[in-house]
C-alpha cells in the first residue's frame, strides 16, 4: 500500500483550474442529487484558504460490521495527528498548544483586530499542520504583534516555550518546510524535523548510501526514521514504531487496529492489519514490505484504508514518509469506469509513445476502484488528494501489482463549492470553450485522474541497475510529470471513446484547455509575488505546459493579448496531442535510464521560474473574484452506539461539526505526544 518511493508515486492533487470549475455533474455523482439542496459544503474562508464539508454517500447501506470498521479505523486515524505536526517542524507542537491554550483562555474582549488576526494565524497553523504553507511550504508570519502575543499569554497565566518565539516571528528562522532550491543544502535548509540537529545532507547520503538494501526484494530503509547525530556526532536512526518515536501515539494506534481486526470483512484484510500493527509495535521493514504486500492482495474488502508512513514528498532527500490516513469504501458503481481502464492496462502501455525498451512486457496487478472518503488525517488532511497509487516499492508493484483509485466524494464537494464563481467567465478564452468545458470538463478531470493513477504511474520500467533515488530531489517532478503525461496523451485516444469512457472524440479538448492554462496561467495564484516554484505538482503541470508551449512552432497552441488580457488558445488539438506523446517519451527515458542531469535541466529550463508580468496580471484578475485558491476539509464526526455490555450496536455521522470545534476537540481527546520528542 505505502512503500519505497521517492516523493512521488502517490498523491495526485487536484489541479486548480479544477477547483474553480464551475459546477459539472460526472459519473458518479447522481447520487448526490438529491441532497445538493440541503448539504452545506462551505464551512470557513480565510486568507487563501477555504474550509468545505464533504458528505459520505451510501454510508447508511453499509453493513453494521463495515460501520463498526470504519469506526475503528477512524479512530486509528485521528490518533496520528501529533505525528505529522512534529514531522514538519520540531516547534510545532509547542507552537500550536500555546496558541490553543491563548484561545481557550483569552482575557479580553475577543471581538479586536489583533484577535481576529490571531484567530486566523491558529486556523492557518491547523490547516498546515504546522507554521509553513501546505503548498508553498514558505514559513507565515503572524499578522499580530509579538508583544501582543507575550502579554496575552501573560495575563492568561499561559506558559511556553521562549523559543518558539523567534521560531514564529522571525523570517529568518526556518524559511522553508522543505526546500528544493538548487545548491543550498537541502536538509540543513529544510524545516522538517526528519533530521536531527547539525545533520547535514552529505552526512544524511553517506549514511542512506552504507544502509542501502540492493536485495531483489529490498527494505525501504529510512522510510520510518529520523536521523540524529549521537553524543560521539556519528549518524543512528530513531526509528518511529511502540518503545521507539512516536510512541504514545503509535500505541493508542495500534489499539484501534486491534479493535478494527474484529470487524474485518475477510481473511486477506484481517492479515493486512495484523501486518501493519505488527509494523507499528517494531518497525521492522520487512513486516512493512509483507504488509504491502497484503494490503495490495486484498481485492474483496469494500472498506479500506492509509495507515501509517506514506508519502516521502515532505523530506528534502525523498526517504522518510509522513504520517497519513484516509479511511474509504468502495463506489460500487463508479469502480466500473476505473476497473475499465485497469483491465486495458496492457494496451496502454503497449500503445504509449514510449521506447520499447521502457515498456513493461507484463503490467500486472493494477486494481482501480472509485471510493468514498470516510475520514482524512495526517498528511490527507485538512488538504487532500483526490487520488492514489499505491504501494510505491517498484518491485512490489511489479510482482504484485498496485490499487489505484479516485475519490468521488471530495470531487462531488469541490464541484458543488464553486458554482458560479465567475472563474470561467474571467480566464476562459470564449464561449466555445467554456461550453466545452462546462459539457466535459468534470469528466476529463476524472478520466485523467484515473489514468494519472490507474495506468500512468504504473508504467514504464526502471533499466537494470538504475535505482529508486537516481533523480534525487527532481523525482517528484519527474514522476508527476511522467504519470500526468500518460494520462494526457491516453485522454485524446480514440481508444477511450471506444470503450465508452468518452461520449465522442471532441471531449477531450476540455481536458487538454484545462492542462494548459493550469499550467501557464490559472496556477500561478498560488505563488507569491517574486516567488519561484518549488511544489512537485506545480512544478509538473508547468513543466508540461511550458515545454509544450516552446516546442509548438506551428502555435498548436499560444497565449494571445486581448483588451489588455492574456488568453490561452488552441489552435490543433491533435498537434498538441503529439507533443504531450514527444515529451512523454522523453520523461520516460529519464526514469527508465537515472538520467540526473537531464532531469534537472529539464526542471530547472520549464518548471521553476515564473513570467513576472503574467503572474502580475493573473494575481490581479483572480484577486477580483475574492475566491481561495486552496481547498481543505473538516470530517464528519462518527458516534458509536454502544450496548450495556459496550458492543457497538450502530455508527451515527453527523456533519454539523465547525472547522474550530473540530480542531481543538482533536487537540484535546487525539494528542498524545509531548511536546518535544
Amino acid at each position: 500500500m505505502h512503500p519505497q518511493k521517492q516523493k512521488h508515486m502517490k498523491k495526485f492533487y487536484l489541479p486548480f483550474f479544477v477547483l474553480a470549475l464551475s459546477a459539472i455533474c460526472f459519473s458518479g455523482c447522481r447520487k448526490h442529487e438529491q441532497d445538493q439542496q440541503s448539504f452545506q459544503y462551505n464551512v470557513d474562508k480565510f486568507y487563501d484558504l477555504e474550509i468545505l464539508r464533504y458528505d459520505v454517500p451510501d454510508f447508511d447501506s453499509l453493513s453494521l460490521q463495515q460501520k463498526q470498521l470504519v469506526y475503528c479505523l477512524s479512530e486509528a486515524a485521528l490518533w496520528g495527528r501529533d505525528i505529522l505536526f512534529d514531522q514538519n517542524g520540531r516547534y510545532n507542537l509547542r507552537i500550536r498548544r500555546a496558541l490553543e491554550a491563548l484561545y481557550l483562555n483569552y482575557p479580553y474582549d475577543k471581538n479586536t483586530d489583533e484577535f481576529a488576526a490571531f484567530e486566523r494565524y491558529l486556523k492557518r497553523v491547523w490547516f498546515s499542520n504546522g507554521i509553513h504553507h501546505h503548498y508553498s511550504e514558505d514559513k507565515f508570519l503572524p499578522e499580530f504583534d509579538q508583544a501582543w502575543f507575550e502579554s496575552a499569554c501573560a495575563e492568561a497565566g499561559i506558559a511556553y516555550d521562549e523559543e518558539i518565539i523567534p521560531v514564529m516571528f522571525d523570517p529568518a528562522i526556518m524559511p522553508k518546510r522543505t526546500t528544493a532550491q538548487d545548491g543550498v543544502d537541502l536538509v540543513l535548509c529544510s524545516a522538517g524535523n526528519y533530521y536531527g540537529e547539525g545533520v547535514t545532507q552529505a552526512e544524511a547520503e553517506k549514511w542512506y548510501a552504507l544502509h542501502k538494501d540492493d536485495s531483489p526484494e529490498p527494505k525501504w530503509i529510512g522510510l520510518n526514521s529520523q536521523l540524529v547525530k549521537n553524543d560521539n556526532g556519528e549518524i543512528e536512526e530513531r526509528v518511529y514504531k511502540v518503545g521507539g518515536l512516536y510512541s504514545e501515539a503509535l500505541e493508542h494506534i495500534v489499539f484501534w487496529l486491534k479493535e478494527a481486526l474484529k470487524y474485518a470483512e475477510n481473511d486477506a484484510q484481517k492479515l493486512a492489519i495484523e501486518k501493519m500493527i505488527a509494523f507499528n509495535e517494531t518497525g521492522d521493514l520487512t513486516t512493512f514490505n509483507e504488509y504491502c504486500i497484503a494490503w495490495v492482495k486484498d481485492l474483496d474488502s469494500r472498506v479500506d484504508y492509509v495507515n501509517g508512513f506514506t508519502e516521502t514528498y515532505s523530506d528534502p532527500l525523498g526517504i522518510t514518509g509522513t504520517w497519513e490516513s484516509m479511511v474509504n469504501f468502495k463506489d460500487l458503481a463508479a469502480t466500473k469506469r476505473t476497473q475499465l481502464i485497469s483491465d486495458n492496462a496492457q494496451w496502454f502501455e503497449d500503445h504509449s509513445t514510449t521506447d520499447p525498451k521502457y515498456k513493461k512486457e507484463e503490467v500486472k496487478g493494477v486494481t482501480a476502484k472509485v471510493i468514498t472518503a470516510a475520514i482524512l488525517a495526517g498528511d490527507c488532511y485538512p488538504a487532500t488528494p483526490i487520488g492514489i497509487n499505491l504501494p510505491n516499492a517498484n518491485w512490489i508493484r511489479k510482482e504484485y501489482g498496485s490499487k489505484s483509485v479516485t475519490i468521488d466524494n471530495l470531487m462531488h464537494a469541490y464541484n458543488e463549492a464553486a458554482k458560479g464563481n465567475g472563474f470561467n467567465e474571467e480566464f476562459m478564452i470564449d464561449d466555445e470553450i467554456r461550453a466545452i468545458y462546462e459539457k466535459y470538463g468534470a469528466l476529463c478531470g476524472d478520466l485523467h485522474t484515473d489514468l494519472h493513477e490507474c495506468v500512468g504511474h504504473g508504467s514504464g520500467k526502471l533499466l537494470p541497475g538504475v535505482t529508486k533515488d537516481a533523480l534525487k530531489e527532481h523525482a517528484s517532478t519527474i514522476e508527476e510529470a511522467r504519470a500526468d503525461l500518460f494520462g494526457l496523451y491516453f485522454l485524446g485516444d480514440p481508444k477511450l471513446v471506444e470503450l465508452g469512457l468518452m461520449p465522442n472524440e471532441e471531449a477531450f479538448k476540455a481536458g487538454y484547455y484545462q492542462q494548459q492554462m493550469n499550467g501557464l496561467m490559472t496556477q500561478l495564484v498560488r505563488i507569491e509575488p517574486g516567488k519561484d516554484i518549488e511544489e512537485a505538482h506545480m512544478r509538473n503541470r508547468q513543466l508540461i505546459a511550458n515545454w509544450v508551449y516552446e516546442h509548438a512552432t506551428n502555435k498548436e497552441v499560444e497565449i494571445i493579448e486581448r483588451d489588455g488580457k492574456h488568453y490561452l488558445r488552441i489552435n490543433d488539438y491533435q498537434g498538441l496531442r503529439r507533443l504531450y506523446g514527444e515529451l512523454l517519451a522523453e520523461i520516460q527515458r529519464i526514469t527508465s535510464e537515472g538520467d540526473y542531469a537531464a532531469a534537472k535541466e529539464m526542471v530547472e529550463k520549464y518548471a521553476v521560474k515564473v513570467n513576472q508580468d503574467l503572474h502580475k496580471e493573473i494575481l490581479a484578475r483572480y484577486k477580483k473574484l475574492n475566491l481561495a485558491p486552496y481547498k481543505g476539509f473538516v470530517n464528519p464526526v462518527y458516534t458509536a452506539v454502544r450496548d450495556a455490555e459496550g458492543n457497538i450496536t450502530d455508527v451515527q455521522i453527523d456533519f454539523t461539526e465547525g472547522y474550530i470545534e473540530q480542531h481543538l476537540r482533536y487537540s484535546r481527546d487525539y494528542s498524545p505526544l509531548p511536546d518535544v520528542n
